[in-house]
């Protein structure tokens, strides 16, 4: 049995993993950290707003992007094992987590989207990327969430970039700035926010006589839960900091041809 703590546990994602976790047979959920809802109760479990008081062996990080470094800084100085799901890790912040948190230290696994056809989309479009002179990527979610562009978004963009030889080509006259969309790792991504989304994101290809798009799309907060657990379960038997859960479900690592 492993005893789990949910941090960030008031938003969607938090609940939606805090409910996953209870009805898991090896899972227990020991915790809860949402500072202001102190005292609240969530399947039985009573809400603190102090990290100190927070009982567990992996802790699932899902608060928001402003504050999860301080939180993730709190988990390592308790030598706690860390799941984190909060978006927006862009390479620098990678590398300020990496500057904490050392190779030999507990597990600290980011995870770009928990959902399972999510991870096989990210997969799938970097071992497509070599093989296109162009490569875009659109990603719609509700109007209400704060960051741009997502960080599934962001992570793909790292997988499609490092294997891309050629230099983005100019965006040409823009007659509305950001019209052509933003660079991330050298791909260009153009963030949708509308109302009634939660997420999906295309990533398009194309070549002189053919286009490629691989598309996925999340409709219910109940789409993280397994990619989750599966986190849950192996985040304890690694070291230092990882990221995704492409080697859980046994995606080969992809080489440039």
């Amino acid at each position: 049995m492993i005893d789990v703590a949910v941090s960030g546990a008031m938003g969607r994602l938090g609940r939606a993993i805090a409910g996953g976790i209870t009805a898991a047979e090896d899972l227990r959920l020991s915790g809860l950290h949402a500072p202001g809802h102190e005292g609240e109760l969530f399947s039985d479990v009573s809400i603190s707003g102090d990290a100190e008081n927070l009982s567990a062996q992996v802790v699932v990080e899902c608060a928001p992007s402003d504050v999860v470094m301080e939180n993730l800084r709190t988990w390592h100085e308790r030598g706690l094992s860390v799941v984190v799901g909060t978006s927006g890790f862009t390479e620098n912040r990678l590398q300020e987590l990496k500057s904490f948190w050392r190779a030999e230290d507990p597990g600290c696994l980011v995870v770009p989207n928990f959902s399972i056809g999510a991870v096989l989309m990210m997969h799938f479009a970097e071992f497509a990327s070599p093989w296109f002179g162009s490569a875009e990527i659109v990603e719609r979610h509700e109007e209400r969430k704060p960051d741009a562009p997502s960080g599934t978004a962001l992570a793909t963009a790292m997988r499609v970039g490092k294997h891309r030889n050629d230099p983005v080509k100019p965006a040409g006259r823009e007659l509305i700035e950001g019209a052509r969309g933003g660079l991330a790792s050298g791909v260009r991504v153009h963030s949708l926010r509308m109302k009634g989304l939660l997420s999906d994101q295309e990533v398009a290809f194309s070549n002189t006589g053919e286009t490629f798009s691989l598309l996925h799309r999340s409709t219910s907060y109940d789409s993280f839960v397994d990619g989750a657990l599966l986190a849950i379960r192996h985040v304890g038997k690694t070291t230092g900091v990882s990221i995704g859960l492409d080697a859980f479900l046994g995606l080969p690592h992809i080489h440039s041809p």
